[in-house]
């Protein structure tokens, strides 16, 4: 009896420690890192070392420092396993080493490619596969009075026609201003909403090779109708802080804005309160808001959605299966949790499964928002709104991704010449002819 018992327990210690050698501890870096954010990647790292004995560290590193933090790294043959980053670092850091395009495609190949949204996708892809693996992202947003558009019988502001047409029709200043244009020529804010229509009208500064000479006619559309909806705006130097204000007090038709304007506009936000009725805490504001996250100019009927999209990337260091096998647990079993971190800005790339097309979508839409108050998106607006936010990220673009010249198009709208030049045609300083020779010129001094 002894020998038999000394023998299950020799077993059994073997058996252990087989496990043990197979369990690895990951390092996984974070950009978000505020304490609540921080809470739930560290419970989702909990329930995956539950299930598969492997143990995460999560780690945080503050976004401006992700970039020299990822190449120090790499010099020294420290990476962590996962880094959770932003789209300007997926070429590159391919480029440069760094991740490990093929254990990224291997993840996306095994949860299913027709199960992510196409623009996330597209945004890292290589010519045999895939940068990174799309997380989450946003698309930037036309928000607008869908009851003035109704009650004026005006079509939804899909273009830049319907938006022209709709200015015509609600343009009351100062009762009701139009739109709320962006024109604070050192703020992002512009240079984002710059490239939005842009892109709405087809138009890039950089091609395969670098700088792309701008098309004289379609810049001229854009620099056409930026001027109108400048002009259908209030004075002054604007930025997100007037659009926000003037839309939450019923001065404006339509703004452009990120999806982090929809828990405020329901009013869940104290710090930024909705002041069209003299209850702060209400949502009617939001029953009365349409959004738009596609919209077309006469030269790209198409359209584009300007869209932000977040990865997880493997490194070229990592503990290369158990890396896959957590990447692969955080966008499936664990997908609603990561969604959960911050739902009103992480819009699921990743739609569904084999199984139900929409899983994901529909447990995205029932995750609670909000600072002061909570409430999930889907009791807050209507099905076709949460269909349109969703559906952004299948056309989702930025200048130069494409391409493969991200890096040369952010310098260039870091620059702010573009800011700059359309403000001075904004303001009749100089003729559309002119404005697009000054464009070419600066930009395409940029390297």
């Amino acid at each position: 009896m002894e020998l038999k018992r000394s023998l299950w327990m020799g077993t059994a210690v073997l058996a252990l420690s087989a496990v043990a050698a197979q369990a690895d501890t990951l390092r996984f870096w974070t950009i978000e890192e505020q304490p609540e954010r921080l809470a739930k990647q560290e419970q989702l790292a909990a329930d995956f070392s539950a299930k598969t004995g492997h143990t995460v560290e999560v780690i945080p590193v503050t976004e401006k420092d992700l970039g020299t933090r990822a190449t120090a790294a790499y010099a020294a043959g420290d990476l962590p396993d996962v880094i959770y980053h932003t789209l300007q670092y997926a070429a590159p850091w391919t480029d440069a080493g760094i991740l490990d395009p093929d254990a990224a495609t291997d993840v996306i190949e095994d949860l299913g490619i027709g199960t992510f949204a196409s623009g996330g996708l597209n945004m890292a892809a290589l010519p045999d596969g895939y940068a990174a693996v799309p997380v989450d992202g946003w698309t930037q947003m036309l928000v607008y009075r869908k009851d003035l558009f109704d009650a004026a019988g005006l079509e939804a502001p899909t273009s830049f026609a319907n938006v022209l047409a709709a200015i015509e029709k609600l343009h009351n200043p100062p009762e009701v201003f139009g739109f709320v244009a962006a024109t604070k020529v050192d703020e992002n804010f512009m240079s984002q909403i710059l490239e939005h229509v842009f892109l709405a009208n087809g138009v890039s500064p950089v091609g395969g090779e670098g700088f792309a000479e701008l098309d004289t006619a379609k810049t001229t559309e854009v620099l056409d109708f930026y001027k109108a909806i400048a002009k259908a705006s209030p004075p002054g130097e604007l930025y997100w802080k007037q659009s926000r204000e003037l839309y939450f007090a019923g001065k404006a038709a339509m703004i452009i804005w990120s999806p982090f304007i929809l828990d405020e506009l329901a009013g869940l936000r104290d710090s930024a309160p909705p002041t069209i009725t003299d209850d702060p805490t209400s949502a009617e504001l939001a029953s009365k808001t349409g959004i738009v996250t596609t919209f077309a100019g006469p030269s790209n009927p198409e359209g584009a959605a300007w869209g932000d999209v977040r990865y997880f990337g493997i490194t070229s260091d990592a503990s290369t299966d158990a890396a896959i096998e957590f990447v692969k647990f955080s966008m499936d079993e664990g997908y609603t949790q990561t969604l959960s971190i911050a739902p009103e800005g992480k819009f699921p790339v990743r739609r569904g499964t084999a199984d139900d097309a929409e899983a994901f979508s529909k447990a995205w839409s029932k995750l609670p928002v909000g600072v002061d108050r909570k409430a999930p998106l889907g009791d807050l607006y209507a099905q076709e709104m949460i269909d349109e936010i969703v559906g952004g990220l299948d056309v989702a673009q930025r200048w130069g991704v494409k391409e493969g010249q991200l890096s040369l198009a952010s310098k260039m709208i870091n620059s702010q010449a573009i800011n700059r030049i359309v403000r001075e045609y904004i303001d009749d300083q100089i003729d559309a002819a002119a404005a697009v020779a000054a464009l070419n010129e600066e930009l395409g001094e940029i390297e």
